[in-house]
């Protein structure tokens, strides 16, 4: 089969967790025997045109604009539209794969390739199907309430607000013949807002990526694993911070960057095996972070937000825990006994390991994608 994955980020340019999970199902299918494509985005054009990845043909389109214009050239942006069709017709693909398409492939994108594929198959990633941003409404972190009203588009949104925006997002959606969420959470946010039909398909992880630490010595290190912004929880652990601060006075603190200066992939795996402990507190629905896979992968406890689909991959008080990151207190308890109990850490991250093997793994999605894509055909 030739199946063509669709992706507004893609290493090398991004890696971001939706670029390199889309990478690692492209590279998986392609392992398996198949052809594969990708087509992506870039911002310069110095950037744009064919290329190769780690074995994978790369189609890169340049497309760059304010982001005022993104409630209507995330709909249809001609520019990326006109080359995309261009491609669709050389390669001729029997699957395509749509992953996150909302800031520059556009939605128009699925009808598209509905148009020259036999069968398009749709990821979600996150809740832009139906929101302007992060999911973060007051009924949402009160109750888990993932109902997302016209207000409530307007208030995120302000200028930028498109009256017509999701009702042409469900049209454009009516022309994918599969629909997966990488997670439970995801797919409840996405049926209280009109779009039905999703299978839940976790985000896998290939081991072999990841190698356990070795090194068993306490640092005293505590990993807050995301940018510092507020959605991602960065004044949460600065409060949490000052707590465990007064009972283990010799903690420190690493952050994955601030600003541009993000740390690659590589980085980030240094720093996991650097680290006693990792922080994912996100204030929103973090659909299902990766960071958090990357952690259990890595033999490390993490302790990971009540929002949104962490706690489908953390067995608390086993491999982690689970905090409502609102909680500084709570958050500080469990951050200083994951320090003054060394052992136990250890053994969270052991069985966060074997987790990840049992029910995350790489390989069993990319078989089950396959499938989904021969049933298509």
């Amino acid at each position: 089969m030739r199946i063509l994955f669709l992706s507004d980020d893609f290493p090398p340019q991004s890696f971001g967790g939706a670029g390199i999970s889309t990478y690692e199902l492209a590279k998986g299918v392609k392992k398996a025997g198949h052809e594969v494509y990708v087509v992506t985005t870039v911002r310069n054009k110095s950037e744009a045109g064919v290329g190769e990845y780690d074995g994978l043909k790369i189609f890169k389109i340049e497309s760059k604009y304010s982001e005022k214009w993104r409630a209507y050239l995330s709909l249809y942006n001609p520019a990326v539209i006109q080359k995309l069709e261009k491609i669709l017709q050389e390669v001729h693909p029997d699957i395509v794969h749509v992953n996150n398409i909302h800031y520059y492939l556009s939605y128009h994108s699925i009808k598209l390739s509905k148009k020259y594929a036999k069968g398009v198959v749709m990821t979600f990633r996150d809740t832009m199907a139906f929101t302007y941003g992060k999911l973060a409404t007051t009924k949402y972190l009160a109750s888990l309430d993932s109902r997302y009203t016209w207000l409530d588009q307007w208030r995120q949104a302000g200028k930028r607000w498109n009256p017509l925006r999701n009702f042409l997002i469900r049209r454009y959606l009516k022309y994918a013949d599969k629909f997966f969420a990488n997670s439970a959470a995801l797919k409840t946010a996405l049926e209280q807002n009109g779009i039905h039909n999703v299978e839940v398909m976790h985000t896998g992880i290939d081991l072999s990526e990841y190698p356990a630490s070795r090194d068993k010595q306490s640092k005293k290190i505590i990993f807050f694993a995301g940018r510092l912004s507020e959605a991602k929880g960065a004044k949460a652990v600065e409060k949490a911070m000052e707590r465990v601060l007064k009972e283990v006075p010799d903690a420190k603190l690493l952050t994955a960057g601030t600003g541009g200066n993000w740390l690659d992939r590589e980085g980030m795996k240094r720093a996991y095996q650097d680290s006693d402990v990792v922080l994912v507190p996100s204030l929103y629905l973090d659909a299902f972070p990766r960071m958090v896979l990357e952690t259990m992968a890595m033999g490390k406890p993490v302790i990971g937000t009540c929002y949104g689909g962490a706690p489908e991959a953390i067995e608390d008080g086993v491999t982690g825990y689970v905090v409502n990151p609102f909680d500084m207190k709570k958050m500080a308890e469990k951050i200083i006994d994951l320090l003054k109990n060394p052992q136990k850490a250890e053994s969270f991250g052991r069985a966060g390991r074997k987790r990840i093997e049992t029910h995350f793994n790489l390989d069993d999605r990319i078989n089950k994608l396959i499938s989904t894509y021969e049933r298509l055909c």
